[in-house]
């Protein structure tokens, strides 16, 4: 997530940046676009996030069923 902040500080100077007189269109363009594609990147960052932590739920779960299978099959 470290490397996502970075991204954001940059888009976020750029922005600020075109916000200059002295920059073109085709530079504003530029700042537009690289402002949304940091956003198109914290999206993505976010749904891994959510992916990774749904995924750790069901390991543990499947953890915990196989746990308990094992305790009641010594207790036979």
């Amino acid at each position: 997530m470290g490397s996502m902040k970075k991204i954001l500080v940059a888009a976020t100077v750029l922005v600020g940046l075109g916000a200059c007189t002295g920059l073109n269109d085709q530079d504003r363009a530029l700042l537009t676009s690289a402002s949304q594609n940091a956003d198109q990147a914290k999206q993505m960052a976010q749904q891994a996030l959510t992916a990774s932590q749904q995924a750790a739920a069901d390991a543990r779960a499947a953890n915990e069923k196989a746990d308990r299978m094992f305790q009641r099959n010594l207790r036979k």
